[in-house]
């Protein structure tokens, strides 16, 4: 296949596949067939690009190839002979168009996805999954692991959620701005779990995925401004937990693109402006509440505000996780407070509460915790369990650098 080609299928696919999918989606009402035109439509750009040329607008004629593949599929069905005269009888669908959009509709063509594909009808949790995967650009096993469930699992949630709205006859078309806070809460999590996929990849080479935690942060900055001067709290923090996060993104990775943990990072490389930028909206999300993120916020903002580790306000972390643990609980939680409670006093007070956690079996696929433990035990001066904790974790992990950090531990503490 020539290189230019080659290069336009596969920007169209990186850039364009989410529009692509949730035009055909909202054509053809069937999440299924629009995923299943969209790959075919893909394929026939890889066969005929080469000869024919690039189109004009390689995102409109992948749209006008599926829909045409599926009015074919559809013929093949007698039973959907209805829907295949309404859909022929459909011009190009007017998402390949950039239209002019009114004060009172959203105004960013990505939010506006995800705005819709967070359909009220579905439960909660069907609506974060299938818009991660839709407009995301998140696998299975990435969803997966942001629910801290087995891809298999998350897989056959995802089909019942699709069966759903084929069933349902759920219509898929774009939100007026008055109804932005029945889906509000869907969309925070759409975006927070792309940052944390951008933050922290789950699987191979490069831990941090610069790119989605841009636009994470790009798309909670355009919430906020559209819900302005009455955006909820947890919307401000949101965006102030990422941009914090988001600072110390240089100093996460050393120069060979290995893992540097919190206490080791070099502050200096930390981006004080954004830092700076953020310490407001934490003080206003909390304000407002607190919610879950302005909590997680203001966890990132004690570390961002230490000079050094250890001036790191621990006991003030624990409080706070107490109170995160409260609004919101989950295993994750209890686990990141367990390591607080062990920077504050001691690993020993730490390890008692992770035990149990163990124990209950919640997080047996999640390999941080049995990292988390190998440290507390390699800090207690348990050694042999700390190498059985890190040989633990090694099983889980697939992300690369986090790979790399653990066989170092694992060597330093069989050294």
């Amino acid at each position: 296949m020539p290189q230019p080609a080659a290069d336009a299928v596969d920007a169209v696919y990186r850039s364009d596949w989410g529009r692509i999918l949730a035009t055909l989606i909202g054509l053809l009402g069937d999440f299924d067939l629009a995923e299943e035109t969209a790959q075919e439509a893909f394929a026939a750009a890889v066969e005929q690009w080469p000869g024919t040329g690039v189109p004009e607008n390689p995102r409109a004629w992948i749209i006008q190839t599926a829909r045409h593949k599926a009015i074919d599929m559809l013929r093949r069905r007698k039973r959907f002979e209805e829907k295949v005269d309404s859909y022929a009888a459909t011009a190009v669908v007017p998402a390949i168009e950039e239209p002019d959009f009114d004060a009172g509709e959203i105004p960013d063509e990505r939010l506006r996805l995800i705005f819709t594909c967070c359909h009220p009808a579905l439960a909660i949790e069907a609506q974060v999954a299938l818009t991660l995967r839709t407009l995301g650009g998140l696998e299975v096993e990435e969803i997966g692991r942001a629910f801290l469930v087995a891809p298999a699992t998350m897989a056959q949630r995802l089909v019942r959620a699709k069966r759903k709205i084929r069933d349902a006859g759920i219509a898929y078309s774009v939100p007026n701005t008055n109804d932005m806070p029945e889906r509000l809460d869907a969309v925070l999590q759409v975006v927070y779990l792309i940052f944390n996929e951008g933050y922290a990849s789950t699987r191979g080479g490069p831990l941090v995925r610069a790119g989605l935690c841009s636009e994470a942060i790009r798309l909670a900055g355009l919430v906020r401004a559209l819900m302005a001067p009455r955006a909820p709290a947890e919307v401000s923090g949101l965006l102030a937990l990422m941009l914090l996060h988001d600072a110390r993104r240089d100093a996460r990775l050393d120069v060979s693109g290995d893992l540097v943990v919190l206490e080791e990072q070099d502050r200096a490389r930390w981006d004080q402006q954004q830092i700076r930028s953020a310490l407001p909206l934490v003080e206003e999300a909390l304000r407002g509440g607190p919610g879950p993120y302005a909590l997680q916020a203001a966890i990132a903002a004690l570390h961002c505000q230490a000079r050094r580790a250890e001036d790191t306000d621990w006991p003030q972390i624990v409080e706070l996780y107490d109170r995160l643990e409260l609004v919101q609980p989950s295993p994750v939680v209890s686990l990141n407070r367990a390591v607080a409670v062990a920077m504050a006093d001691g690993p020993e007070a730490g390890l008692a509460l992770i035990d149990p956690l163990i124990a209950r079996g919640d997080l047996d696929t999640y390999h941080l915790l049995y990292a988390a433990r190998a440290e507390l035990q390699r800090r207690a001066g348990r050694p042999e369990e700390a190498a059985r904790g890190y040989a633990k974790a090694l099983e889980l992990v697939t992300n690369d650098s986090e790979r790399r950090f653990l066989e170092r531990r694992l060597r330093e503490i069989r050294g």
